[in-house]
């Protein structure tokens, strides 16, 4: 499971450029499909962009993953702007693609605030860089017995969390979605898509969320009363009430800030009920995110009962 894993984390998929991410989940699912419980319909390509939508059975549910990255755009003279939320550590290693297709690479170098002028971030590289090309994290793959460190467990752990998912579900729907690390708004249009066409008003936003003050490493997967969206809370209780009953150990979380998927699918106009039930991680946008396995297993795991009992 891991090693799937391994390899999501090393493709180039920056908000925005997801088609290798696309791409690479399209493959997998043809490659597996016929070893799952249920052969899902397939939604994707001309009017779904870089989206995918797996429709299994008679759904009820629907479970919504990101598969974009955070990182960085080449502005001019090899300046740096930020896409999403990436932390800013000196000498973090970069790399990416020109609109040529050539590997770009380099270190990332901040000059720190001066004058109320902002930071300036810049691409240590042997060139200046074509303005307009990403860039993302290189990858390092740590994996231990309690932990998996990587860049981009958020949200290739979500990804995982919905294709081993496929594996078993029989009534359901698995929604890959793009630009969530720059607020896009895919969720909604996706959301009208499974309200309308399958009459679905339940989803799951597997994702990546914060060890914080309230949220440790390896107490379970984190449960979200709220963060910057507030999701409807008798919905939030019959999560809890699945995961107290079968004895999945789970955190309940609080924020002020932050959000998701779930975000967007609350402003679409559509009566979608929805909830954030995902493994927390520490080093958050950076290139050594850090989750505790028995959290990850704990996600799957109530995933799996949520698909069966909502």
């Amino acid at each position: 499971m891991y090693e799937l894993l391994k390899k999501m984390c090393g493709i180039y998929a920056p908000a925005g450029e997801e088609i290798q991410m696309t791409n690479f989940i399209l493959d997998y699912v043809n490659e597996h499909k016929s070893s799952w419980k249920t052969q899902p319909i397939i939604h994707a390509g001309n009017g779904f962009q870089e989206n995918i939508i797996l429709v299994f059975g008679k759904p009820r549910t629907a479970v919504f993953a990101h598969i974009d990255s955070i990182g960085f755009t080449v502005r001019y003279n090899n300046e740096l702007v930020k896409l999403g939320g990436p932390r800013l550590n000196q000498g973090i290693e970069l790399y990416g693609y020109d609109s040529q297709n050539n590997l770009v690479e380099g270190t990332l170098q901040v000059q720190e605030a001066q004058n109320n002028e902002p930071a300036k971030i810049t691409l240590k590289s042997k060139k200046n860089v074509e303005p307009g090309t990403n860039l993302v994290y290189k990858q390092q793959f740590i994996e231990d017995e309690k932990y998996i460190q990587s860049c981009y467990l958020d949200n290739r752990l979500g990804v995982l969390n919905a294709l081993k998912l496929c594996e078993t579900l029989e009534n359901g729907i698995v929604v890959f979605s793009t630009l969530e690390e720059v607020s896009g708004a895919s969720p909604r249009h996706l959301g009208r898509f499974i309200y309308e066409n399958y009459h679905v008003s339940q989803a799951l936003i597997s994702d990546i969320t914060w060890v914080t003050q309230g949220v440790q490493h390896g107490k379970g997967v984190a449960i979200s009363m709220r963060d910057s969206g507030i999701p409807r809370r008798i919905y939030v209780r019959k999560i809890v009430e699945i995961a107290q009953k079968h004895n999945i150990p789970y955190q309940i979380e609080v924020e002020s800030s932050g959000g998701s998927d779930g975000n967007h699918i609350q402003k679409s106009g559509y009566p979608i009920d929805w909830c954030f039930v995902g493994a927390p991680e520490d080093f958050v946008h950076t290139p050594n995110e850090k989750v505790h396995k028995k959290d990850f297993e704990a996600m799957l795991k109530l995933y799996q009962l949520l698909m069966q009992e909502l």
